[in-house]
């Protein structure tokens, strides 16, 4: 999730675990630790990785249930001197943990993939019900953080942040509510095509949980559909797309595409560019814009060349095609974007 959401989450969990007349620190704290783990990116940047191992190394140890508790131990204890924790230890650390251990969780709801039981080196999980930025997730936190913070040590500003949590972890729930009605649907539109078993996901278009965009795997490309939790009644409409399937093959050993295969599932298109191969990770984007698109080999006189990986940034019409979304929520009519 993005790093608001992420602060305010942290600030909030422990805000409401310490005392009242420690809310404001647990506040500070809180969204200090919120923020952390993320802040892998500062070592990972001093080491010379090429684009795929920096984005395939985000969110792992500083984001395992593993390594969390015992960080979140370490620095209770570092902080025992303090008063605010020497007053209430307990609550402390218990707030301390949460702020640190929700980050993780909260950020493997999204489709980008979180290492949850680094060194353990299964897929990265990716339950794919929330998309990066949501405001309706962020508001609950930001009103009850900022009441918290005004009420100082009164009662009301404890109720104003148990609400805030709470609202904010009924959306998440809703959120996975979404994703269950819309796996549903697609699994009855899928039903007689012959892609019943095919890899596929399901995740919500941005900013909101009633337009979802889903992605069928085929031998020769992908399928793409969407669905509106609000006008659509029918099966999904799914348009074909191919991918440069014999290209994908020849780079499928390299290193860098290999990485991208246990990261990302294999969910990529793949194509030949000014006669470069790049491969676009089709969890994020939508036909035809990617947010990732890496070049990971060029075509020689001698065949397939590998060459350091390299993201690749390509024009798209954002406010265009969030007014196409905007509007396809609301009328399962409106044409899709292109």
């Amino acid at each position: 999730m993005d790093s608001l959401s992420q602060l305010l989450l942290g600030a909030a969990a422990t805000a409401a675990c310490v005392p009242a007349a420690r809310r404001r620190a647990g506040l500070m704290v809180g969204a200090a630790l919120g923020t952390l783990p993320d802040l892998d990116v500062i070592p990972l940047s001093l080491f010379d990785l090429d684009p795929v191992q920096q984005m395939t190394l985000h969110r792992g140890a500083s984001h395992s249930l593993f390594v969390l508790p015992l960080l979140a131990l370490a620095l209770w204890w570092l902080l025992r001197r303090w008063a605010p924790v020497r007053e209430a230890p307990r609550a402390w650390l218990l707030g301390i943990a949460l702020a640190l251990i929700t980050h993780p969780l909260l950020d493997a709801m999204t489709v980008y993939g979180t290492q949850l039981v680094w060194p353990l080196m299964p897929q990265p999980a990716m339950w794919s019900s929330m998309f990066i930025i949501d405001p309706l997730y962020t508001l609950p936190l930001l009103i009850g953080c900022a009441l918290g913070w005004l009420w100082r040590a009164h009662p009301k500003g404890s109720s104003a942040l148990l609400a805030g949590l709470l609202l904010s972890t009924a959306y998440l729930g809703w959120s996975l509510v979404a994703k269950t009605l819309v796996e549903r649907e697609v699994e009855r539109s899928l039903a007689g095509t012959g892609f019943e078993q095919a890899p596929r996901f399901s995740t919500p278009m941005p900013f909101q949980t009633l337009l979802w965009r889903v992605v069928v795997m085929t031998p020769d490309g992908f399928l793409e559909g969407e669905r509106s939790l609000v006008a659509d009644t029918g099966p999904i409409t799914f348009r074909s797309y191919r991918s440069d399937t014999q290209a994908f093959e020849a780079v499928r050993e390299l290193p860098a595409v290999q990485r991208l295969v246990w990261f990302n599932r294999a969910f990529m298109k793949a194509e030949v560019r000014d006669g470069q191969v790049v491969l676009s990770d089709l969890r994020m984007g939508a036909e035809p814009d990617y947010s990732f698109n890496f070049a990971v080999a060029r075509f020689s006189a001698d065949g397939i060349e590998e060459i350091r990986p390299e993201q690749l940034a390509f024009p798209w019409q954002v406010r265009r095609r969030l007014g196409e979304m905007w509007g396809r929520i609301w009328d399962s009519g409106v044409a899709p974007a292109s």
